[in-house]
């Protein structure tokens, strides 16, 4: 499979339920040399809309500095990504907000799930958060646990990381302002299907399922967010 051309959407009808096997995906250049990429979700113009993506930084590459309207969102999944505000290994997640500027590369190489343009309003703070340092919390269901990345309240959105033990059943849920998930170990299924590791999920306003795990996963999830993202319509291109 590969990244839709010029500035058509990808994934941009918010009605629907997307599933996509990032294992699947051929990575793709960026403007930054060294910078490779398999791009998710995409609305808007081709370097300037919102998007979500799978980064990989070759040994040495780096970024030109740069702004990020909007916001943007990183999880460091593997090597350690750095820029002049610091060095960011594996398990750190950071919230850029709107005004932030940076000039990013990578010593070693890394790997990152990124969001950008998603996370608009001047009020945000800015978070750096070493998730390895914190402590998992129990939620109202026994079998998941709970490690919350982002959460103000003058926003919707909530980010967070999920550990479903072996054998996880909550029920059916249902996700009234929409949910993304990217699983990040081990497998999730519910009644459509099993999702395997580097599998990225997005469920519409509403979507109700019943999603359980078998051998236990962690899960990058986050809810509440579709009301910030840009509709492409039912029009939009599937990798």
């Amino acid at each position: 499979m590969t990244e839709a051309a010029s500035d058509a959407p990808l994934h941009g009808d918010l009605t629907q339920r997307v599933v996509v096997d990032t294992t699947r995906l051929t990575w793709t250049s960026s403007p930054g040399a060294g910078v490779m990429r398999k791009r998710l979700h995409r609305v808007g113009p081709a370097e300037a809309g919102q998007v979500t993506s799978l980064v990989r930084y070759a040994p040495g590459a780096r970024f030109p500095a740069h702004d990020h309207p909007e916001g943007e969102e990183i999880l460091v999944l593997e090597g350690v990504f750095s820029d002049e505000h610091g060095d960011w290994p594996a398990g750190t997640y950071l919230l850029n907000p709107e005004g932030f500027r940076h000039a990013p590369y990578s010593r070693e190489g890394c790997l990152l799930f990124v969001k950008l343009r998603q996370a608009p309003g001047a009020a945000r703070r800015h978070v750096a958060l070493r998730t390895d340092a914190l402590a998992w919390a129990p939620t109202e269901h026994p079998a998941i646990a709970r490690k919350v990345l982002a959460d103000q309240p003058e926003y919707a959105d909530v980010t967070v990381l999920e550990r479903w033990s072996p054998g996880a059943d909550p029920g059916a849920l249902e996700h009234a302002g929409g949910a993304e998930m990217l699983v990040l170990e081990g497998a999730l299924e519910d009644e459509a299907g099993c999702y395997d590791t580097w599998t990225w999920l997005r469920l519409p306003a509403g979507h109700r399922h019943r999603p359980r795990s078998r051998s236990g996963c962690v899960l990058y999830a986050k809810y509440g967010s579709l009301s910030i993202l840009w509709s492409a319509g039912s029009g939009d291109v599937h990798a």
